[in-house]
């Protein structure tokens, strides 16, 4: 008899809190760097700066890999698949690509011409850097979370016992997560199971996009098991098929405004 598994299965949630408290270290660990910013030095610190960045990054994506590793093994084991498997763990993201997402971070708190200016440009050089670690907080989060994410994603083009994934998202996920999560098990096709997974898969590519500041994971399924909607992500399907569905550049928009009005988990920001 085929085994079920779900968006809110008990190896996804530990997965989660397991991120969630390695989120925690990598925030305290950056915001121990911001001394390393001098505000009257901008020109010669924020390079430095960026640089222990780029070292933190690659140091918590090692273990943000592992993490998933972990669960991918976890979730293997659940499924009672046979033969073995060893999951392959992500590189940490390059260093342009860090450098990229802290220079985004910190585009505003360089001097501007004021006519030139934008509004948030033309804030004191306090408010300036306070944004500008805010945003490099959610970035950081980001590069480190999809270390996870990609290690699992890897595995599941790998594995020849594996046939799917899923996006998981939160219950205070955003409009768009809840939207992807709501897809279900998205590259599930029976025909592609085995060795011509890797070249076959298909699905919308967006359930692999997240966003910054954001936990929601991938959950791998196996040959032999049936994907089943959590009770919450079947209620998001449903919301979607009945008020935003058919409407062509349209639906995220009619299921964000849909959620607010029919769904009982908030959306970020709504409280």
């Amino acid at each position: 008899m085929a085994s079920t598994t779900s968006d809110s299965s008990v190896g996804a949630a530990r997965w989660r809190v397991a991120q969630l408290g390695l989120t925690t270290l990598l925030l305290r660990d950056l915001r121990g760097l911001r001394r390393l910013i001098s505000p009257d030095r901008l020109q010669a610190t924020v390079p430095s700066w960026i640089e222990a960045v780029n070292a933190l990054v690659a140091r918590y994506s090692e273990v943000s890999a592992t993490l998933a590793a972990d669960f991918y093994d976890g979730e293997r084991e659940t499924a009672e698949v046979p033969g073995m498997f060893t999951v392959p763990l992500a590189d940490p993201p390059p260093d342009e690509q860090v450098d990229a997402s802290m220079r985004w971070a910190t585009k505003d708190v360089w001097e501007r011409d004021p006519e030139a200016a934008t509004v948030a440009q033309l804030e004191p050089l306090d408010v300036r850097l306070d944004a500008a670690f805010e945003k490099a907080d959610m970035a950081t989060q980001k590069l480190v979370a999809d270390a996870g994410r990609e290690t699992v994603r890897q595995a599941v083009r790998q594995d020849r016992q594996a046939v799917a994934y899923a996006r998981v998202a939160a219950l205070g996920a955003c409009s768009f997560c809840k939207l992807m999560a709501s897809r279900g098990a998205v590259y599930a096709n029976a025909d592609t199971a085995g060795r011509d997974a890797n070249d076959l898969f298909s699905g919308d590519a967006s359930v692999v996009k997240f966003h910054n500041n954001c936990h929601c994971g991938i959950l791998p399924v196996f040959r032999g098991q049936r994907f089943e909607l959590s009770p919450h992500a079947a209620e998001w399907d449903r919301i979607y098929r009945e008020y935003a569905q058919g409407h062509p550049g349209d639906q995220l928009r009619l299921f964000r405004r849909a959620l607010a009005e029919h769904d009982q988990y908030p959306l970020p920001g709504s409280n």
